[in-house]
């Protein structure tokens, strides 16, 4: 299950409570703060805390108090234009605060993004979960031919089969085995009061790296919108990419002006190269040109010609 009956119960109680204050909050954000958006199969995002919104951002940038006399175009045309030219500094000015469950291989991938605040679930002092991530069928792609670090055609028949029973008899073992050395069940319970069972430090180095693990995960704005540019794209893994489309739901509830200009000027833009630049300037006068006559890769040269609609060129 995602969230167990202790952790319904506390969030049943946060929602409970209402507080009157001073400061900036978003609505359609408060209407999920602290609920558990689902991931995967074991796996959520919920936002705990947040600060600032679209008005903190304009606000940081013309360096006013409140929110001034502008417009609400005039607003959205602002960030609009801070997001286009780069300028980042008025959106570290929100931050928000996520709890995350997520399978070990995901959370590794995660932390190299080291723009963060980070408070991980410790099974030095906690005894994990017995909760595994196994893909959907539909998710098991055989390596890649030519991305070595992505994934090809889907696996069929028997031998996606197997592969889904190998996933889950080697989980199921590997956690037995993680009982057994420690000397106490997932609830607690001691197996053998003869024995005293190897300390938690040690005994999860036997867990595999599909078990869930959880976080806090605080981040200001500017750093959360590079997070999602790489892993809300569509070349990211799968299992990371749908936390990122959670989150990126988020930032729609939150931010929605932001949301609007980050959609339009990053993940629906194009980055070009000095030399990719010229090649579309050839070709809007009119010359043809070849991936030879570029100065480009044929690397470079067949994302370009995917970016303006060219595959076939």
């Amino acid at each position: 299950m995602p969230i167990t009956p202790e952790q319904r119960d506390e969030i049943d109680r946060l929602r409970a409570v209402t507080a009157t204050t001073r400061r900036a909050t978003v609505p359609a954000l408060e209407d999920i703060l602290y609920q558990p958006l689902e991931v995967l199969d074991h796996g959520f995002v919920r936002v705990v805390d947040y600060m600032g919104d679209d008005a903190a951002v304009v606000q940081a940038a013309r360096v006013s108090y409140g929110k001034g006399t502008k417009k609400v175009s005039e607003d959205s045309g602002l960030i609009k234009y801070l997001m286009r030219h780069r300028h980042s500094t008025p959106f570290e000015m929100c931050e928000i605060k996520f709890h995350v469950k997520l399978p070990i291989f995901v959370a590794r991938q995660w932390i190299r993004h080291r723009t963060a605040n980070v408070n991980e679930y410790s099974a030095r002092y906690s005894i994990l979960d017995r909760e595994f991530y196994v893909p959907a069928p539909q998710q098991l792609g055989a390596q890649a031919v030519v991305n070595r670090q992505g994934r090809g055609d889907v696996l069929e028949g028997e031998e996606a089969a197997d592969v889904m029973r190998l996933l889950r008899e080697d989980s199921e073992r590997a956690y037995d085995h993680y009982e057994e050395m420690l000397n106490h069940r997932e609830d607690g319970t001691v197996i053998d009061p003869t024995r005293q069972g190897l300390a938690r430090e040690l005994a999860r180095m036997n867990l595999s790296l599909n078990y869930y693990t959880q976080w806090y995960w605080k981040v200001d704005l500017h750093n959360l919108l590079h997070f999602l540019s790489l892993r809300a794209d569509a070349h990211a893994q799968y299992e990371i990419r749908v936390y990122a489309d959670a989150m990126l739901d988020v930032v729609k509830r939150w931010v929605p002006a932001v949301y609007e200009s980050f959609t339009e000027y990053r993940m629906g833009g194009a980055h070009l190269s000095r030399t990719g630049l010229d090649v579309v300037k050839r070709l809007l006068a009119g010359e043809p040109v070849t991936q030879e006559a570029s100065g480009l890769s044929k690397r470079e040269w067949r994302e370009l010609m995917d970016q303006l609609g060219r595959s076939d060129s």
